[in-house]
C-alpha cells in the first residue's frame, strides 16, 4: 500500500482537559485509488490528514508512506519524506500570495530537491496561461487548479487534500474531480476529506469518521 495507518489516536491536552481527536484510525490507501474521507465537522478529518501528511505527530499508532515510516521521526525527518511522496491541498490554500504562480511551483520543486521549471503540470491542468498570474488575480476555479498544481509538481505518490472543492461552484468542482480522477488513473494513492456529495460520489470508496472513529 501507498498510504497506510495503524491504531493513529490523537490528542490534545488544556490544563487537566484532554480532547481525543483522532481515535485508533486504521485504513490503506492503495495506487490509483480515490478515496473520501467524511464525517461532519469537528469528526478529526483534518487532523487526521495532517497526521498523515506528517504535518502533525501521532500521539500513538504508525503512519506509513511508500513503504517509509512517517510517524515517530522528528520533523525534520517528516518533512523529508513529504517532500519525497506526499502532494497536500490545504483548505485555507496553499499558494503564497507574495509568489507568482509559476514561482510558487518553482518554490516546491526547490523544496523537493527538484531543478528547472515548472514542468507541464500547468498545460496538465489548464492554466499554462496564468503561469505569471499573482494568486489574488485567479478566480475560484483557477486558484483551486493551481493549487493542485503546487500539490502534484513533483509527481507525489500520495496526495491529501482537505475539502479541496469547499469554496466551488458546481462546475468548478466538477472539473476539478475531473482532473483527481486522471491524476489517480496514472497510479497516484488520493486521499479527499469532503463534505461534498458530489465528491463522495466520485471516490472509489467513501471512508466515514464520527468523533475521531472510522464507521461502517
Amino acid at each position: 500500500m501507498t498510504l497506510r495507518a495503524d491504531s493513529v489516536y490523537r490528542f490534545f491536552r488544556s490544563g487537566d482537559e484532554e480532547t481525543l481527536a483522532v481515535r485508533g484510525v486504521s485504513l490503506e490507501i492503495a495506487p490509483g485509488e480515490l478515496v473520501v474521507l467524511s464525517g461532519p465537522s469537528g469528526s478529526g478529518k483534518s487532523t487526521l490528514l495532517a497526521c498523515l501528511a506528517g504535518t502533525d505527530e501521532p500521539s500513538g499508532g504508525t503512519v506509513w508512506v511508500e513503504g517509509g515510516r512517517m510517524s515517530g521521526r522528528t520533523e525534520a525527518a517528516r518533512a523529508a519524506l513529504r517532500a519525497r511522496h506526499i502532494g497536500t491541498m490545504a483548505q485555507s490554500g496553499n499558494l503564497l500570495p507574495h509568489l507568482s504562480v509559476a514561482d510558487n511551483l518553482r518554490l516546491v520543486r526547490r523544496i523537493g530537491g527538484h531543478r528547472g521549471g515548472t514542468g507541464p503540470i500547468l498545460a496538465d491542468l489548464g492554466i499554462s496561461g496564468r503561469a505569471a498570474a499573482w494568486p489574488h488575480e485567479l478566480s475560484g476555479g483557477e486558484l483551486a487548479r493551481a493549487a493542485l498544481a503546487v500539490a502534484l509538481v513533483n509527481e507525489p505518490a500520495v496526495l491529501l487534500a482537505d475539502e479541496p472543492t469547499g469554496e466551488l461552484d458546481a462546475v468548478s468542482e466538477a472539473h476539478l474531480l475531473e482532473l483527481l480522477r486522471a491524476r489517480a488513473d496514472r497510479g497516484c494513492a488520493i486521499l479527499v476529506a469532503s463534505h461534498s456529495p458530489a465528491v463522495r460520489a466520485a471516490g472509489d470508496r467513501v471512508l466515514r469518521l464520527d468523533d475521531g472513529r472510522l464507521v461502517a
